[in-house]
C-alpha cells in the first residue's frame, strides 16, 4: 500500500513506464542525424532528427501508439518530448539510445 502511495506521489518510475509503453507497441524514434543513426540505432527505430520533429508532430501522433524517443545523451530527445507532449502525444525521453536498445531486447 505505502509502496502505491509514493508511486502516485512520484510518478511511475522511468524503467515501468518503458515497460509499459513497450508492451503497448510504442514506437521508437531516435532523433540524431542520419549519419549518427546510420552509425548503430535501437532496432526497428524510426529515425527522425530533431530538426524534423516539429514538422512530422501531427503525422506521428496520427500513429496512435506511445512513443519512446532517444539521442546521444538524452538532451535532444528531451527536446522532442517536449515537443511531441505538446502535439498530444503520449511520449517518454528515454535518454541514450543504447538504453533503449538494452531495455528492448529484454
Amino acid at each position: 500500500m505505502f509502496g502505491n502511495i509514493l508511486k502516485k506521489l512520484l510518478g511511475t518510475p522511468k524503467h515501468e513506464q518503458f515497460q509499459d509503453f513497450k508492451n503497448r507497441g510504442a514506437i521508437i524514434i531516435d532523433v540524431r542525424s542520419s549519419g549518427e543513426f546510420q552509425g548503430g540505432h535501437p532496432k526497428n527505430a524510426k529515425n527522425i532528427p530533431l530538426d524534423k520533429i516539429a514538422s512530422q508532430a501531427s503525422a506521428i501522433k496520427k500513429m496512435n501508439k506511445p512513443v519512446i524517443v532517444c539521442c546521444l545523451s538524452g538532451g535532444r530527445s528531451g527536446q522532442a518530448a517536449s515537443i511531441l507532449k505538446s502535439a498530444g502525444v503520449e511520449v517518454i525521453n528515454a535518454g541514450p539510445w543504447q538504453n533503449v536498445a538494452n531495455l528492448m531486447a529484454n
